[in-house]
């Protein structure tokens, strides 16, 4: 079978993410104090500005995807288990691998067509928390109680949290088309629509932890899409549309893929 792949073009998606309730995604718990918080979040070492990182975002996509689509949950991590497609048939028809990639001790599986970037807070953010009476820097503190349902005795502990109202931006999706060996460039701008789906999963669901304690909700803005195709592929991506919000870019993909293509010189 010929192996060989080229990689015809990259499509990038750029939008700010608001956090609409208090946002949590786990960082490092070494070096608190006794009497702090019980989870923190995860920072930028160098700003100390909390970020949303790549792989949180990404990983929640997949995870959401893998149930909206019935796939099966048949690999084991940690303590959960995941999809991930164990032979080349299922493989091919696998919208979600096909995306996000799988193992690379598979026998079969081409490119990992989704790159996610972390996500920084953005300047206004910040700029507006450093002059907020915040509980620590950037963040709250929220109280949360867990009750014994036998005895009846409070457990309390305290989440560290980005305050409501913070933008994170500018995140960036960057989308491969490939041709070559397993790979179908028609179809990989076809499964452009998968990564649209899993954003729209995600403002419906929740990022981080303690989503269904009401943490997590978050809403995606301002969203850029353009394209850098092989024959341009040093210079500066074309910019194909601006949207206020994932139903513009929902209602604008039929068109939108359509100029995908002409870029990549599909047809």
């Amino acid at each position: 079978m010929d192996r060989q792949i080229e990689l015809k073009g990259r499509v990038f998606l750029k939008f700010d993410v608001q956090a609409v309730t208090g946002l949590h995604i786990g960082g490092t718990e070494t070096g608190i104090e006794i009497g702090g918080v019980d989870k923190t979040v995860i920072r930028d070492r160098l700003t100390n500005r909390p970020y949303i990182p790549g792989s949180s975002l990404r990983g929640k996509m997949r995870s959401l995807l893998e149930k909206y689509h019935g796939k099966v949950q048949n690999q084991r991590i940690g303590q959960g288990y995941i999809h991930s497609c164990q032979d080349s048939d299922v493989y091919a028809t696998c919208e979600v691998c096909q995306v996000f990639g799988v193992p690379g001790e598979r026998s079969f599986g081409g490119p990992t067509r989704l790159i996610v970037r972390d996500v920084p807070m953005t300047d206004g953010s910040a700029a507006k928390l450093e002059t907020s009476r915040t509980d620590l820097p950037y963040t709250e503190v929220k109280t949360e109680v867990s009750i014994d349902r036998v005895t009846s005795a409070a457990n309390p502990r305290q989440m560290e949290r980005v305050p409501a109202g913070t933008a994170f931006g500018p995140a960036e999706l960057v989308y491969g088309i490939y041709s070559g060996g397993d790979c179908d460039p028609g179809q990989d701008v076809e499964r452009l629509k998968v990564v649209v789906e899993g954003l729209q999963l995600l403002e419906d669901d929740y990022l981080g932890g303690l989503g269904s304690r009401g943490s997590g909700k978050v809403r995606l803005q301002g969203i850029e899409v353009s394209v850098r195709g092989r024959d341009n592929f040093l210079g500066a991506p074309t910019r194909l549309g601006d949207y206020q919000d994932l139903a513009g870019l929902a209602a604008a993909l039929p068109t939108l893929l359509g100029q995908v293509r002409q870029q990549m010189g599909l047809p």
